[in-house]
């Protein structure tokens, strides 16, 4: 497999790092950038890339796509810009297309920053009480059928032209994965529900991005789950957690509830040879101050990180 990192769409000290832990691989994500997902300014990123010593591997974001999960008028333009973005991924090379099926305002979500680990290390956690108090979302009213209807259209419409492009999608399982936000119903926040959803548009370019904190919430066995899922996990996520859907804290790698060893060991033995990159790491001392030092994607932690996998790589060789 290759160890791989998230990286701005544009080079920074980041990028530095990356080359000298000799990653030579790279997941990018555009952070709003306008008409991103337009054949020239994918052209431009990825020989960007290139030229810094990287291949691109991964495209981790998504165009706008609320009317789409909702079901609501304008998905179709929606969809087409989703396929827009495929064929240039195909078009340009990278290979794998990291999305999400969620509304939003009720996406990936923490009700805090800053819970302590070791050595004052600071990292993020999720308490669901939090939605008690919240107010509902407008969209409140959907069902968790009409979701995967919705659902259903979208991948009918999609996962054939990522065919033809060559491809992969590969769903990010809902972070936190509760069975609603604000009154939202959430469908991929289980391995039941993972395995509905591949069933329902059976090919090789509908998978998984198989982000091991989520899962390990939602109470899986992690090394277990990696075999049921086999080829179809396209893109890993390594990261770890304590607790469970509605209540869980970002572990540094080697100190959470899953086995990673194990779970390395299950990667190797199904032949997985996709990206796998390091995911929310604790903030370290001094980060806590700087301008990019965004809550589970700082520099140190991901050193840690990647120095981590590499050991645990080699006990499975």
């Amino acid at each position: 497999m290759d160890l791989t990192v998230m990286l701005p769409p544009t080079p920074d000290r980041r990028w530095t790092i990356a080359q000298q832990l000799g990653l030579d691989t790279a997941v990018v994500r555009f952070w709003g950038q306008e008409e991103w997902w337009e054949y020239e300014n994918l052209v431009e990123t990825y020989n960007r890339f290139a030229d810094h010593g990287f291949t691109l591997d991964v495209v981790e974001d998504r165009p706008p796509m609320e009317k789409t999960v909702l079901g609501k008028e304008g998905r179709d333009e929606e969809i087409e810009t989703v396929k827009t973005l495929i064929r240039n991924m195909g078009k340009v090379g990278i290979d794998t297309y990291c999305w999400v099926w969620t509304e939003n305002p009720v996406g990936v979500l923490r009700t805090s920053d800053s819970v302590p680990l070791r050595g004052d290390t600071r990292t993020t956690r999720y308490d669901h009480a939090w939605d008690e108090r919240a107010d509902e979302h407008p969209a409140a009213d959907i069902t968790e059928e009409e979701l995967f209807e919705n659902l259903q259209y979208f991948l009918d419409e999609v996962v054939p032209v990522a065919e033809e492009a060559g491809v992969d999608m590969a769903l990010h399982p809902d972070d936190p994965p509760v069975d609603e936000l604000r009154g939202v119903p959430r469908i991929a926040n289980s391995v039941e529900n993972f395995e509905r959803i591949l069933s329902m548009h059976e090919s090789p370019n509908h998978g998984v991005t198989f982000c091991q904190g989520n899962f390990s919430a939602m109470g899986a066995d992690v090394p277990e789950t990696v075999r049921k899922f086999g080829d179809k996990i396209k893109f890993v996520h390594f990261r770890d957690v304590e607790g469970e859907p509605e209540e869980f804290t970002e572990r540094w790698h080697d100190d959470g509830q899953t086995d990673m060893l194990a779970t390395m060991q299950a990667y190797e033995d199904i032949g997985f040879d996709g990206p796998n990159r390091p995911d929310h790491v604790p903030r370290m001392l001094g980060e806590e101050h700087r301008e990019d030092a965004q809550a589970g994607y700082t520099d140190m932690g991901r050193l840690f990180a990647i120095g981590y996998m590499r050991g645990l790589l080699e006990q499975t060789e």
